[in-house]
């Protein structure tokens, strides 16, 4: 079995928008960094950050695209509970929803400066000149919703992906999967 990563089914999906062919390109489809770092074959790589900073800031690549910039904002990171748990624990999952958006709230408020100040103890391997630089780059490209909403859009969006990628066999409708109520509550 291969195991494809996430981020490689999104630049495959990108690539085919734009009329490209994914497999015309020499990147294997798995991590890449530590094959990138000196290496002569592969002509780019994808990377999490704070891989492709590092790399930049190496003097070994540069950051030419962002995937979530071209992609639309694909729901990259979700949360899912049984729906037994939802009606059993409303409560649970308000709190938990009004702390995820606090921190959204905080991020629309505050510079990349007070941000990455604030989030440095969470990457004691990163310094904070290289947390700066990263949350620059997100906060130019608009990478952080101001909400928690998980639109309609998006979910098909990523059905796109996942059908492109051959990972969908059916589509599911939105309302058989997502509950926007907490997020909306928690947004107000």
């Amino acid at each position: 079995m291969i195991v494809i990563h996430t981020k490689y089914v999104i630049l495959s999906f990108i690539l085919i928008h734009k009329d490209y062919d994914f497999f015309d390109f020499s990147v294997p489809k798995f991590g890449t960094l530590p094959l990138f770092n000196g290496c002569s074959v592969l002509s780019f790589t994808v990377e999490f950050e704070p891989g492709a900073t590092t790399l930049e800031s190496e003097g070994k690549g540069y950051v030419v695209a962002s995937l979530g910039e071209d992609s639309g904002y694909v729901p990259y990171t979700a949360f899912s509970a049984k729906q037994s748990y939802i009606d059993e624990n409303p409560e649970v999952i308000q709190g938990f929803t009004n702390a995820l958006q606090k921190g959204m709230d905080y991020v629309q408020a505050h510079t990349p400066e007070e941000i990455a100040e604030i989030i440095e103890p969470q990457f004691p391997e990163t310094d904070l000149e290289t947390i700066t630089t990263i949350v620059t780059r997100y906060y130019d490209q608009d990478t952080w919703k101001s909400n928690l909403i998980f639109e309609e859009s998006s979910f098909d969006l990523l059905q796109d992906i996942l059908e492109s990628a051959g990972e969908l066999e059916e589509r599911v409708p939105y309302e058989a999967l997502v509950t926007t109520e907490f997020a909306a509550i928690a947004a107000k």
